[in-house]
Order: C-alpha cells, then structure tokens, then sequence
C-alpha cells in the first residue's frame, strides 16, 4: 500500500489522530462478510488499498469470499489477522448512505450486515467463483488400496462405470494433476456429485472455494473496411458482404451482418485477406428488451394538459414536495383505471426536468416490459432497469450506468430499491400491496418499508400507489404519518364495473351438478365474445387438478421432500381423459420444490385402482372452455406458460390485437393490466383463500377481487364481472363487490386490533428448520422452555408449533410468533432469543427471523 494513500484514508477516518506512519506500523480493516454471523471480520492489509464502502477478496475457512469493508484502522485485534486476498475497488461500491441503509436493515430485520450488504450490490459477476478439489494423504493411502477393477479401465467404461471405481478415477486425477476445478472433475473422469461428495465424507479430499475478478464489460463486434486495400478476385459471397459494408459507411455490427445471409466463414476470409478488419467497442449497456410488441407511440405518458382534475392535484403536491427537497411520504388511493401511471409518469418528468433523479418499484417481473416501454417512450436512454431475472453481466451493466449517472430513472422490483440513485428526489412503489415485495430469504426485508427509510435518508418524496392499499400503510396515513391523497374516479369519467356474486350453494342446489362455471356466467361469456369484446376468468391454482386422492385409503399423493400435495399436470398436446388411461405424458409436480412423478395407476398405499382427481387448475380450466366455447380464441397465463417477459409481452400484445378473447389465468391476470377490449371478467374459486391459517387471508380476498374486478370496463365499454363464490356473505367478498375499501378496512381493523395483528401490533415469525427431525424438534423444545421460563415485557408468544406446511424441500419446519405493541420491546426480546440460541448451541444458520411477516405458512 502507498503510504500516501494510507495517509489520506486514515485522515479521513480519524481526523483528530496523528497518522505520521512509523516502518513497523499494520493496518487492518473491517470487513462484513456474507456469513450468518452478526459481526465483522479483521484482516490484515498487506497490498493496495481498501476503502471503507468498496469490495475485497479475503480468506474465510476454506474459502475466498468477497466483502464489503467498512473501517480502515491500525488497531490491532487479538488474535493474529489474515491478510487481505485483493482489492477489487479503488473507490467505494456503497456510498455512505447506502452504507447507512444496509445498517439500518441489518438492525431492524435482525440480520447480519455481510448478508445484507450482499443483497444490496448486485454485483456477483465481476467474481468468478471456483471449487477446487485438494487429495489429501488420507486419499494418497486409499489409492494403495487394490481397486475392483484397473484403474484404466474405470477411465475407459465411461458408459456405466462403478461407483468405487469413479472415486478411484477421481482421486487418480487429483494425484496427477492437483488441485482441481469440479466442473473438471466431472468432465474428464465423469465424477457425479455423489462421487465428489463420498470424497469429502471419508475425507479422501479437501474442497476449496477460490475467486477472482471477472470481466462483465459488455462489447460488440464491428466489422470495418480496411481502407485503400487491394481487391483480390471475390466470389459472389465476399462481394455481396463488402457491398453491404460500403453501404453503412464502412462499418457495421457483426450481427447486423449475419442477418444479410451472408455465411459466417466469408467474414473469416475477409478478415484473413485484410480487406476486412474486427473491432471490440464497449457496449453502454443500455436495455434493450425486446418491445416490438408493444406500440410506444400508444404508451407515451399523456401530457400534463390532458390530466383531470384529480390527477392534477395529486402532481401538484408531488411536485411541490420533490422540488422542496424534503422528506414527505404519500398514500396515493386510487381507484382501478384512475390513471395513478399518468402521475407517476408527469412526477417523474418533472424530476428530470430539474436535474433530479426518479427510482420506480413494480412488483413483478412481468410488468416490467409494458412499464419500461411506457418509460422509454417518455424518457428515451435515461432509463435503467433492474430485477433479478436479468443475466448477472446485464444487471451489473445496468448498475455501472444509474452510478455513473447516465440513466436518471430506474424501474425495477423489490431488489431496485438498492440502485446507486444520485440526486434521488422521487421513489414511487406501484402496487405497494402486493407481497412480491417481501424478500423471501435472508435477509427477509421488505421493499416498500426499505424504500420509506431510503426517502427519509436522502430527503426525497416518495409515493405508495394502491387500489387496495395495505392495512399498514393506511393505518399510517389515518395516524398521519403518511399524506393521503385519493383519486375516486375513473379517467374520462368511466364507471366502476357491476359486480354480482353468484351463490354456487345455490347454483348446486338448483343444478344438481358442480360445474365449472354457473349458468349465469356461461351465458355472461357466450353474450360478451358474441358481441367481439374481449372476458378474462381468474381461476387462482395452478396445473390440471390440485389433489390426486384415494377413494379406498384416503391418502393423498404428496410430494417426498415437502408436507404438500402433489398437483396434477397435462404436458402440452396431450388430451388423454384424465379417470382413464394416465399417459406418461401427464405427471404430479410439487410447486415448491419442483419434484416430478408420473401419474401412477394405483394407489401407492394400498395398491387400489381407485384413484381421484379433485380440484380445478387454470390448466383443466382452459381445456373446459375450449370445449364450451369451441369457437373462442382462448389463452392461459399462468406460471406455466409465462416463463419470462417475452411470454408477456407476446400473450397482453395478443389481447391487445384481438388475437385473444379469452383469457384465463392465475392472479396474474390481475395485476395491472390495462386492456380496453374486456368488458368481462369472471372469477372461480378463490373461496379457499379466506381458510387458510394466515391472518391476512381476508385481506388478500378483498385485494385480489379489488383488482381483477378493475381489468373490466378501462375502455368505451362498461365492465361487468361475475364472481363465483360459496361465502356470498363473507365481509370481504360483500365489500369488493360494492367496491367499498372503506367498510372492509373498518371490519377487518376490528378483528386486528382484538386479536393483536398487524397494524394493531408488530409481529416476527421465528422459524426453527433443518433436515433432522430430531435436531429441529429439540432446538424448538429448548426455545419453549426459555420462553416459558422468561418475562418478555410487552412480548406476547404464540407457540412454537408445526408451521403450517411443516417440510419443505426436506426441511423440517417449525414456527413462533412473537407479537407487542412497541417495536423497541419485539427486537429486544428476538435479539435476547438469539443470545441464547448462541448459548444452548443453536446454529443461526438454522432460525429465520422474519420481521413484519407477510406469510405464516
């Protein structure tokens, strides 16, 4: 390290001590790592020169972990430190008030700050991770041992080799060659995961994990003419190739030139010949996402002159507020098709237009495509976007931009919210009652909250946009901790549409038979698509039928790795009754951990051939309707047929073209599509929603039928929707039926604050998991005996219990609830648990502490 530099970082860090460097002198630095330990780690610095904000490669057990330092400092720790690896930064990568938000979440969801930090810098690709497999003189031994067969010929059968000749081979391979990378291991002697994982269990190997840094810069190829070269005979492939260049001026992509027709391998000669020369030019890495789809001169923002009256005043107090530079959250309540877009979109313009930067939260992935392309239109190249199903050199290209300032509007979902925004004035969170924006692993924030404590950091205003807002955030705006501003009507003075509950008791009562759809909204969709408007039906489960039962046991076929039952599946093409024949063709998939098996033909516990299929997915809902409605032009979305924004943007360009008139999908259907041409929607089913044991389930039966209710009638056309439901009298259901937000949240209120629920009280659930029945049930025996034996005060506990779906993914799964009326007392007693979790020797690794859960299953 340069002294100079030193110098000047350790002024920095500690201006009132001297920093004249004595020959002898050490340095070290504090470096949050992504481990669940809550500390930091010292290490030794030998060469360059860390900043506290900026990322290091550092030794960690047996692995190379990158790290955020936070503190450079000459104060020696007690035991002797590790030296640095790396420096991977001269500046830093967090800025202090990125810095100061990662302390704030590691505080208040009780998480380490290393994991934190980790989920804040999305930028994993500029380091490349290997594992690397050491012999060790256990395995050197274990090669004397004679083998059941030449170790040539383990190599030679790689058709089906022995499992110990496997071991053999790849223990072999380490002796000669070394420490060696898996993907190695497994490519030149066909080592399986079980083979490298026997390696390490009879400790034949060590694994190591080692990193370096990574190029991600994006480029692009040009072909360029070499200027005043002399023109050899051509054939008609190389002049055609040398036709185009000169055309474009001498310079085009090479991917532009692919798509002439001309073969690849005249390029090659060209470039050989030199008459032709390859250029490398960094790529700005400025999204591109196919929009082809989508019609930018239909998505461009309206101009603030066509706004109503109500738009308006909601962007004057936006606007006001951005420009005062000042910490002010928003409420904005509006109505489905109110037009909220439209302000965010002229908020937003007014922002750019006075040098300010604006931040964009979305829920889903899905909607990013229709909201990039709305922004792009109005805002050009000054949009960035982040999520998290961009490729790793993508979403680090996107950072490198909204840092370096040339993108000043950033849309993303719930991991944006950490963007390198400078001068950010204005954070919008569209749809901020949606649970997408909770983390679901560590660390367990949630977006909108994050995005509150942001504003307030950075002195920016920002908006939490709803149809249905969430009891939180309209209890802060009742208490005044939000500004509430409210948007009743529809643009252009378009009415809500009609909503009638159908009884389907009665409906059964009357018919005789259960049905897919009732009388009424059979011929409800048969008169719309008659008249060539567009229906959607929400049928909130996915696949062909939720539960495969046996008539003769009753047991249900479940998945092996959760406590869940397993859905029934039709593959694409194959329309084999489902009683009959099962085909191979049809398979029980588990949606939590992904666990396939074909359909069995009888029962696997008591060998009976009477096996049944219960329950309606969106997959079997979409085969019913093509057999009512032969003539409709029926498309499903659903988690099956939407496997990126492409799939979107195909499926809502097809609905918005005609091309579709009826769609039938899960709830994705209802989020925020707006489509002109539906005049109707149907709902199925979303009764068994309001039994779960969660105490947001009325909550989000309102929300949901809120929503879907308000893709009907955005258009000339008055909208209608049918709901099909078995509780016509639950509040809830009575409530978006009359779209009457007020009255739903005076009742459910009533129950929240009886039994002590969020907002009525803070709440965490603490979740005790691991593979070992017998280890989870003993850690959770020992928290019940604490809690017992403790006075929390203000702390009440519910449990511990078996969580609702008690195994996951072969994880045991173990629950408690910690509910008070003050937040200071909930982090205090959670904080006290996990000090004697430590003591009793339970590994942190093992307990999830999910603060404000959204979830209890």
């Amino acid at each position: 390290m340069e002294p100079a530099h030193l110098r000047t970082i350790l002024a920095r860090e500690f201006p009132n001590r001297d920093h004249a460097l004595e020959p002898t002198m050490s340095f070290y630095c504090d470096v949050a790592l992504p481990v669940p330990v809550d500390r930091l780690f010292t290490y030794a610095i030998k060469d360059g020169a860390p900043v506290p904000g900026g990322r290091v490669l550092v030794p960690f057990r047996r692995e190379q972990m990158q790290g955020i330092v936070l503190a450079v400092h000459d104060q020696a720790p007690p035991v002797e430190a590790r030296p640095i690896l790396r420096v991977l930064d001269q500046e830093p990568v967090l800025s202090a008030e990125l810095l100061t938000l990662g302390r704030w979440l590691a505080e208040y969801y009780v998480a380490p700050l290393g994991e934190v930090l980790r989920t804040m810098l999305p930028l994993g690709a500029e380091v490349r991770r290997e594992t690397v497999y050491r012999i060790t003189e256990r395995g050197q031994q274990k090669l004397a041992v004679p083998t059941q067969r030449a170790l040539t010929q383990a190599f030679a059968d790689t058709a089906h080799p022995a499992t110990s000749d496997l071991e053999y081979a790849a223990l072999a391979f380490l002796q000669q060659r070394g420490p060696t990378r898996a993907r190695q291991l497994r490519s030149r002697v066909g080592a399986t995961a079980a083979t490298l994982d026997a390696l390490l269990t009879n400790r034949w190997a060590t694994r190591e994990s080692t990193a370096a840094p990574h190029e991600t810069r994006r480029t692009e190829r040009f072909a360029v003419l070499v200027p005043d070269a002399r023109l050899p005979k051509l054939n008609e492939n190389q002049q055609r190739l040398l036709a185009e260049l000169a055309s474009a001026g001498g310079r085009m992509r090479v991917t532009d030139l692919r798509k002439s027709g001309v073969p690849e391998s005249t390029l090659g000669t060209l470039v050989r010949r030199e008459l032709v020369r390859l250029e490398e030019v960094p790529n700005d890495g400025a999204f591109d996402a196919p929009v082809a789809s989508v019609d930018l001169a239909s998505t461009v923002a309206p101009p603030e002159a066509m706004l109503n009256d109500e738009q308006r005043d909601c962007l004057l107090q936006i606007a006001r507020s951005v420009h005062a530079g000042k910490f002010q959250p928003y409420l904005l309540h509006g109505v489905t098709g109110s037009g909220k877009t439209a302000v965010y979109m002229a908020a937003m313009r007014r922002a750019l237009d006075a040098g300010l930067s604006s931040l964009l939260l979305v829920p889903e992935i899905g909607l990013t495509p229709a909201m990039v392309a709305q922004l792009r239109a109005s805002f050009g190249s000054h949009v960035a976007l982040l999520h998290s199903a961009l490729t790793g050199a993508d979403r680090t290209a996107q950072w490198h931009r909204i840092r370096n300032g040339e993108a000043r509007v950033v849309v993303g979902t719930r991991s944006a919210v950490f963007a390198p925004v400078a001068n950010l004035a204005l954070l919008i969170v569209d749809e901020e009652h949606d649970t997408s924006y909770k983390q679901a692993d560590l660390p367990r924030y949630h977006a909108r909250d994050v995005a509150v404590m942001r504003a307030k950091q950075a002195g920016a205003t920002i908006v939490l946009g709803s149809a249905t807002p969430s009891l939180e955030s309209w209890s802060n705006a009742q208490r005044g901790k939000y500004t509430l501003l409210t948007m009743n009507n529809r643009v252009g003075q378009r009415p809500l549409p009609e909503v009638s509950l159908i009884d389907m008791r009665r409906e059964f009562t009357e018919t005789g038979q259960e049905s897919l759809l009732s009388r009424a909204l059979q011929e409800e969709i048969e008169s719309t698509l008659g008249r060539g408007e567009q229906a959607m039906l929400l049928l909130n489960r996915r696949g062909y039928s939720f539960v495969a039962m046996c008539r003769a046991c009753g047991d249900k076929l479940e998945c092996e790795n959760c406590a869940i039952a397993l859905t029934h599946h039709k593959l694409a093409g194959d329309d084999a009754p489902v009683f009959t024949d099962r085909p191979q063709r049809q398979r029980m998939e588990c949606h939590y951990c992904g666990f396939r098996r074909t359909v069995p033909n009888r029962c696997p516990g008591c060998d009976s051939e009477h096996l049944f299929f219960f329950g309606v997915g969106s997959q079997q809902g979409e085969e019913k309707l093509q057999e009512i409605f032969p003539h409709a032009r029926i498309a499903r979305m659903d988690r099956d047929t939407m496997r990126d924004h492409r799939d979107y943007e195909r499926i809502l360009a097809r609905m918005q073209s005609g091309e579709v008139n009826l769609l039938v999908g899960t709830q994705m259907i209802a989020k925020g599509h707006d489509i002109h041409g539906v005049t109707l929607v149907g709902v199925i089913g979303v009764d068994h929603a309001l039994g779960l044991p969660d105490f947001r389930s009325a909550e989000r039966v309102f929300q949901l039928l809120t929503q879907v209710a308000g893709r009907a009638g955005r258009g000339e056309l008055r909208g209608r929707v049918l709901v099909q439901t078995h509780h016509p009298d639950h509040y809830a259901i009575r409530c978006a039926a009359v779209h009457d937000y007020n009255s739903f949240v005076e009742q459910e209120m009533r129950y929240r604050r009886l039994l002590h629920y969020p907002p009525a009280a803070v709440l965490t659930n603490v979740l005790i998991e691991h593979t070992d029945l017998a280890k989870a049930t003993r850690w959770t025996n020992l928290l019940k005996e604490w809690l017992q034996n403790r006075t929390l005060p203000g702390v009440r506990a519910i449990g511990p219990a078996a969580s609702p779906i008690s195994r996951i993914k072969r994880v045991y799964r173990f629950h408690l609830i910690l509910k008070a009326s003050q937040r200071k007392q909930l982090i205090t007693a959670v904080r006290q648990m996990l000090a004697y979790a430590d003591s009793a020797e339970i590994p942190r690794r093992f307990l999830t502490i999910d603060v404000d859960a959204v979830h209890l299953m």
